[in-house]
């Protein structure tokens, strides 16, 4: 009797430079090619955090911190509200 081996799946683009995996950070969306999701960078720029503080506690560069943006724009453009409507 012959085991199926299992396959790492890649990760998969799902927004420009916005990748998912299960394997990393609970399958998140993250920067592509890193393990930073792209909540930690999102909320640091609402903490107040400077682009170049970001750029530098993070290892990242300034495209990708856009890419995160852009990516939470997208999501927040194509969800439904969270509340619901006054009766």
């Amino acid at each position: 009797m012959h085991r199926a081996r299992l396959v790492p799946r890649p990760a998969m683009e799902i927004y420009p430079g916005i990748t998912l995996d299960p394997e990393v950070r609970f399958g998140k969306p993250c920067l592509a090619g890193t393990r930073i999701d792209v909540a930690t960078v999102v909320g640091a720029l609402a903490a107040g955090e400077s682009f170049e503080a970001i750029e530098e506690s993070y290892r990242i560069t300034r495209r990708q911190i856009l890419d995160a943006l852009g990516y939470a724009a997208h999501v927040a453009a194509h969800l439904p509200p969270a509340v619901q409507k006054a009766s």
